[in-house]
């Protein structure tokens, strides 16, 4: 299985969640089980040149893939939140999405100084949520191996948006 066949399991729904905007749903990817493994084997064997200590994924759909990884590589997760949502102290930066504006926060005492951590999320638009997390991370003093995506909007300019940092994906959807 290549990532034509995980490109091909992605639903796009054009005007959701607003007019414009056209949704790439991963839930075919999640619902048939060699799709959802597929990719995180991907997803593992793109950090396999790396040791990190920690996966840090970005609320909420980064939470499903960047769980699985850091089971898979037998190293712990940390949650990126949105603001409000986690109980202990929190650092917090705000971003613009495409359709808005958000605003993520991190515990205080999840990543230590020099923690080496991959970044994950489902999605790279235009890097608005992915360099607020990075913000987060370098508050923190993490260093950040790589960040990882599995769908990447190439178009949007995300990858630019994250240089120099490493970024990768698997399925780039380009117009």
């Amino acid at each position: 299985m290549e990532a034509r066949e995980l490109r091909e399991a992605i639903r796009s729904i054009p005007d959701f969640p607003k007019p414009g905007i056209l949704f790439r749903d991963i839930s075919p990817l999640l619902e048939e089980a060699t799709l959802f493994a597929r990719t995180i084997d991907l997803l593992a064997a793109s950090c396999a040149d790396l040791s990190p200590d920690k996966i840090v994924g970005l609320d909420a759909r980064g939470f499903i893939f960047g769980a699985a990884l850091a089971y898979k590589l037998g190293v712990g997760f940390v949650p990126v939140r949105k603001k409000g949502k986690l109980p202990a102290k929190t650092i917090s930066h705000s971003y613009r999405l495409e359709y808005g504006v958000a605003e993520f926060e991190i515990h205080c005492d999840s990543i230590r100084r020099d923690t080496s951590v991959v970044l994950v999320d489902d999605l790279l638009a235009t890097g608005g949520t992915a360099n607020a997390a990075l913000h987060l991370l370098g508050e923190l003093g993490a260093v950040v191996l790589r960040s990882l995506f599995v769908i990447e909007l190439a178009p949007l300019g995300g990858r630019e948006a994250l240089a120099p940092a490493d970024v990768r994906s698997l399925v780039c959807y380009r117009s």
